[in-house]
C-alpha cells in the first residue's frame, strides 16, 4: 500500500508540479496573458483547468466550488488559488489560447529532456523490423453544439472542431498538435504535421492527405511516405517489379502521373502496390498503396500502412478518457483551452506511468488518480503497487468449508 504523506501534498499537487516553475510565468509574459490578470493568476487558471480534466468537471461551477472546498490544499499548489464562476469564464474567454499551446509543447519538451527514457520506443505495435522513426498524422472531429458556435460551423445542424495531429509511432506520443474548426481539410495542415520529421524517417497518412505538391516536399526532404491510393489518379505503369501474385500481394509497379498538374508538382517516378488486405467484418478487400521508397518489400509496404490505425486508437483513447466530450465555454478560445489541457494531462499522466513503471492501460491509470485526486499519498509506490498480489490468499479453515454441499 502507498504510504500516506502530509495531508497537503496531494495527488493533484504532484501532478501540477511535474510542470517547471518558470514556464508559466514565462509564458504568460510572451502571450501578454499577465497583464489581463485580475482575479486569477495564469497559474491558477492552468491548475483549474488541469483539476476540470481530472475530475470530468460537468460545468464552471463544479470545477470552482471543488477549488472553493479545497482551498487550503489547492494554495499548496504553487500559491494557486480558487476563483469565482464569472471569473474563470472570462479567464478562459480572453486570454490567448496560444499560451496553452506553448504550455504543452514545453512540458513535452522539458520531459523527454529530463529523462531519456521517457518517449523511447514503448509502443507494443511498432514493427520490429523497422529502426526509423515512424510519424502517423490524422485529424479528428470533436463535435460541439451547433446553436451556440457559429465559428465552427461543420453541416447545417452541426458544429465540431478538428484536432490534426502527428504521433510518433514509437513512444505513442503526440509531437505536433493543430486545432481548427472541423470545415478545414487535413491537407491544409500537412505540412505543418510535418514540420519535424527528419530526413530518413517515415510518415504514414490517409488519403485525405494527398496532395502532389506536399509528396513532393516530403521526397526532397529525404522522408519516405506510405498513403493510400486515390481512385482517380491518372497515372501510367513504366516498370512492373511483379510478375505475377505472390500471396496477398497482386501488383507491385513504379509509375509516373499523367495529369499535367500532378506531373508538374511531382515529376519523378512513385511506387504503387496493389494488395488484398484483411478488414475486420469484410474480409480480404483489394487497396493501392503509394510509397516513394523502392528497396522495402511489398509485404512491409503493406504492415506499415496498417499501422496507421494506431492513431485512431489514440483518439478513442484520450475521448473515452479526458474531457473532450462536453466543454466549459462555447467561443473558440475557450475550447482551444481544454483541448490544449487535455493534451497536457495525458502527457503529464504518460510520464507518471513511465516513472512507476505501470503495467495497465491509460484508463485505468486516470481513473484511479481521479478517485484519490485530494488524498494526500504518494503517486509512485501507489501506482508501483497498483494491482499486484501480496502473496497467496489464506484459506479460512471453517467448518462450512470442508464439505462441498450434498456430499458426506
Amino acid at each position: 500500500m502507498a504510504k500516506r504523506t502530509d495531508r497537503q501534498f496531494t495527488v493533484l499537487r504532484q501532478i501540477c508540479e511535474i510542470i517547471p516553475p518558470h514556464l508559466v510565468p514565462k509564458l504568460a509574459r510572451a502571450h501578454g496573458v499577465d497583464r489581463k490578470e485580475r482575479d486569477i493568476s495564469s497559474w491558477s487558471h492552468v491548475v483549474l483547468l488541469l483539476l476540470a480534466q481530472l475530475t470530468h468537471a460537468i460545468g464552471l461551477n463544479d470545477v470552482c466550488d471543488s477549488a472553493a472546498y479545497h482551498s487550503g490544499k489547492l494554495r499548496c499548489i504553487r500559491g494557486a488559488k480558487p476563483c469565482s464562476r464569472n471569473g474563470f469564464s472570462h479567464a478562459n474567454r480572453t486570454r490567448d489560447a496560444g499560451m496553452a499551446r506553448a504550455l504543452f509543447y514545453g512540458v513535452l519538451e522539458h520531459l523527454t529532456k529530463l529523462t531519456c527514457g521517457f518517449g523511447g520506443r514503448t509502443y507494443a505495435g511498432m514493427p520490429r523490423r523497422f529502426k526509423r522513426v515512424i510519424h502517423v498524422l490524422d485529424a479528428t472531429t470533436i463535435q460541439l453544439v451547433a446553436n451556440c458556435l457559429d465559428w465552427a460551423q461543420h453541416r447545417r445542424r452541426k458544429a465540431a472542431a478538428k484536432l490534426h495531429l502527428s504521433l510518433d509511432l514509437q513512444n505513442f506520443l503526440p509531437v505536433i498538435a493543430v486545432v481548427t474548426s472541423a470545415a478545414q481539410h487535413e491537407v491544409r495542415h500537412a505540412a505543418r504535421l510535418c514540420a519535424k520529421l527528419k530526413a530518413g524517417e517515415i510518415a504514414l497518412f490517409d488519403k485525405a492527405f494527398i496532395d502532389f505538391q506536399f509528396l513532393w516536399s516530403l521526397t526532397e526532404g529525404g522522408i519516405f511516405f506510405v498513403t493510400r491510393c486515390k481512385e482517380n489518379m491518372r497515372y501510367r505503369v513504366v516498370n512492373k517489379r511483379l510478375r505475377k501474385p505472390e500471396g496477398n500481394i497482386l501488383r507491385d509497379d513504379e509509375i509516373l502521373l499523367t495529369h499535367a498538374n500532378a506531373r508538374a508538382h511531382y515529376p519523378k517516378r512513385l511506387r504503387l502496390v496493389t494488395a488484398l488486405v484483411e478488414v475486420e467484418g469484410r474480409g480480404l478487400v483489394e487497396m493501392r498503396f503509394l510509397t516513394n521508397h523502392f528497396q522495402w518489400a511489398a509485404s512491409s509496404i503493406v504492415e506499415l500502412y496498417k499501422r496507421r490505425w494506431s492513431i485512431e486508437a489514440f483518439f478513442k483513447q484520450i475521448k473515452q478518457t479526458l474531457k473532450l466530450g462536453n466543454f466549459l465555454g462555447h467561443n473558440e478560445n475557450a475550447i482551444q483551452w481544454q483541448i490544449w489541457t487535455a493534451l497536457l494531462v495525458y502527457i503529464l499522466l504518460r510520464f507518471l506511468a513511465w516513472c512507476s513503471q505501470w503495467p495497465h492501460s491509460f484508463i485505468r491509470l486516470f481513473t484511479l488518480l481521479r478517485a484519490l485526486l485530494w488524498d494526500g499519498r504518494d503517486i509512485l509506490p501507489l501506482l508501483k503497487n497498483c494491482g499486484t498480489a501480496g502473496g497467496m490468499p489464506k484459506l479460512l479453515r471453517v467448518p462450512t468449508q470442508a464439505y462441498l454441499p450434498g456430499f458426506t
